[in-house]
């Protein structure tokens, strides 16, 4: 297993599933949380943070991700925290990132927008030149903020349109998916990918509605699918492929435990799959866990690890060149 681990460890990857306040390290929520002491439930305590991030459920999690967001009052603190996001995924190899980011939470805060997206952009950019990871934005509509926050975040998206922005997703509960419809098709008109969550703490049904009303090309999560073999078939046939997320889904309970994790029923079908890791500090994860984690779920060597990084590129919504570029590069590796 130790042969693995320093096989993953070197591995070039993308990540397609990644939350932007999320992969907030523990030290830079500390230290924002005793910048706003006393206008914060968020502990500075690193054990304490620890203690803070065992979640009850899902709804407990969004709960606690949303105090999380409260602590991003400022410009430079969206730039640090965008940075800080890139340098780990660098550390562990990532040479391409979609990162979920939801700019309505910050903005509704009292943020203006353009100086949210001209910070992500600064840090990007700088990213780039300095890290060699190219990082790309999915403007994110929070479920549980209702539709006010699908046409602000569209507003968004369509008004500032930083230079990195390329889907238009939608997480939080997994409420109904239709009434998301007309945001949607305007953000797809413009040019978006669509990369909404479902089936993640719901059945295939919300799985459905994203591809039929949303017109999903790559589902969050998407777990339920392997309830659903005419799902399951659909998604073969249409090479829509999930972003799983497996540690996530255990710890907001979406899942029992590893071992009764859907990622080999879905594999098995012949569902495409790639491998992420969410909001890997508060699941006390990384990307390079999950991958450890998928090849023990699904029995796999180091060629099999290889085509799971090359999944992870292949579904991506980089240009087919710089796909190519990666996916030699993970040939390569593998091959040495």
């Amino acid at each position: 297993m130790s042969d693995l681990t320093d096989f993953i460890a070197g591995l070039p990857k993308a990540e397609l599933h990644v939350h932007h306040v999320g992969s907030a390290s523990p030290r830079i929520v500390a230290e924002l949380a005793a910048r706003h002491e006393g206008t914060t439930p968020v502990p500075a305590d690193p054990e304490a943070l620890a203690k803070y991030f065992e979640f009850r459920d899902f709804a407990h999690f969004i709960e606690v991700y949303l105090s999380v967001v409260d602590l991003i009052r400022e410009p430079e603190d969206v730039r640090i925290l965008t940075y800080e996001i890139a340098r780990e995924l660098a550390r562990q190899q990532v040479r391409y990132a979609e990162v979920t980011i939801t700019p309505y939470s910050t903005v509704n805060r009292g943020m203006p927008a353009e100086a949210f997206c001209e910070a992500i952009e600064d840090a990007r950019l700088r990213a780039e030149k300095e890290l060699n990871i190219a990082l790309r934005w999915c403007f994110d509509i929070p479920g549980e903020a209702g539709t006010k926050s699908g046409e602000d975040t569209l507003r968004i998206a369509l008004d500032q349109r930083p230079d990195g922005l390329i889907s238009f997703g939608l997480g939080g509960p997994e409420v109904p998916r239709p009434q998301w419809k007309p945001y949607f098709d305007a953000a797809r008109a413009a040019g978006l990918r669509s990369v909404p969550h479902a089936g993640e703490t719901t059945g295939p049904e919300t799985i459905w509605d994203a591809i039929r009303e949303l017109g999903a090309e790559r589902i969050g999560h998407g777990i339920a699918a392997a309830r659903d073999p005419e799902l399951m078939r659909y998604l073969v046939e249409h090479d829509i492929a999930l972003e799983v997320c497996p540690t996530s889904n255990v710890r907001t309970r979406a899942v029992p435990s590893l071992a009764e994790h859907p990622l080999p029923t879905l594999v098995a079908a012949g569902v495409p799959v790639t491998i992420n890791s969410d909001d890997p500090p508060m699941f006390g994860t990384t990307l390079n866990d999950e991958y450890l984690v998928a090849a023990e779920l699904l029995g796999l060597g180091k060629a099999g690890i290889a085509d799971l990084a090359k999944a992870g590129v292949t579904h991506s919504f980089m240009p087919e060149g710089d796909k190519a570029t990666i996916i030699n590069e993970i040939t390569a590796y593998a091959a040495g």
